[in-house]
């Protein structure tokens, strides 16, 4: 039976007064992939600050693989393993591909050897500053800069977002080779056809509260038109 990577179990997750998320129950396997799937607003970026570190649950638990990490802050938890691919990317522009790379650095497989062999491209491109780069570049350094810290579980959030096809087609190989590897991912995704061509299980929220658990093969259209807005 595979390894609990992460779970989390009753989260209650609040902005100021505004009650984000509801007893949040989610669990991720070690070396595969859970997608978390939801409108906008669900509730999906909320639930990755949390297990971050950025927003502290008000309730419920947080654990990464067996150990408690809700109550630690943000560097702490990343220290234990987990890595972030953020929404948006947040690079640093002024800062060369080479040092957005080194900076989040940890000892692991994941080096700059193995980072470059994965994103030929931004081997092309190590001493360019960032900002310069394409966004489909600038989301290949997200991901590099992520792994360099050699993270056990990787949170990605909306990692095709702005993408062309093209792009996104090679951001999916890109998670489909870590997972074939042996990472352990939960990943936000508004491509509903890229999560469930990728995910082993999936989430789906509607306002704060996990209305689907189970595998792709499960997920009905009704279930993506009512929840997803998808048709």
């Amino acid at each position: 039976m595979a390894t609990e990577a992460l779970h989390l179990s009753s989260v209650d997750s609040l902005y100021g007064d505004s009650h984000v998320l509801h007893g949040v129950d989610l669990s991720l396997k070690e070396g595969q992939v859970l997608a978390l799937l939801g409108r906008n607003g669900a509730g999906k970026t909320t639930c990755m600050s949390t297990i971050i570190g950025w927003l502290k649950p008000r309730s419920g638990e947080i654990r990464l693989f067996g150990e408690p990490i809700a109550r630690l802050s943000p560097e702490s938890i990343a220290r234990k393993g987990v890595g972030l691919v953020p929404q948006g990317r947040r690079i640093f522009p002024k800062l060369t591909v080479k040092e957005n790379l080194i900076v989040s650095q940890r000892p692991g497989k994941w080096d700059l050897q193995s980072v470059f062999q994965l994103f030929v491209r931004l081997r092309e491109r190590a001493e360019q500053y960032a900002g310069s780069l394409s966004g489909g570049e600038q989301q290949m350094l997200a991901i590099g800069r992520a792994l360099m810290g050699n993270p056990r579980v990787l949170l990605m959030d909306e990692p095709s977002e702005g993408l062309a096809p093209i792009i996104v087609a090679e951001v999916g190989r890109t998670i489909a080779r870590l997972k074939a590897e042996g990472q352990s991912i939960v990943l936000v995704e508004q491509n509903v056809k890229l999560a469930l061509a990728l995910a082993d299980e999936v989430a789906i929220l509607n306002t704060g509260r996990v209305v689907f658990a189970g595998p792709p093969s499960q997920v009905e259209q009704s279930l993506i038109t009512q929840h997803l807005g998808v048709f």
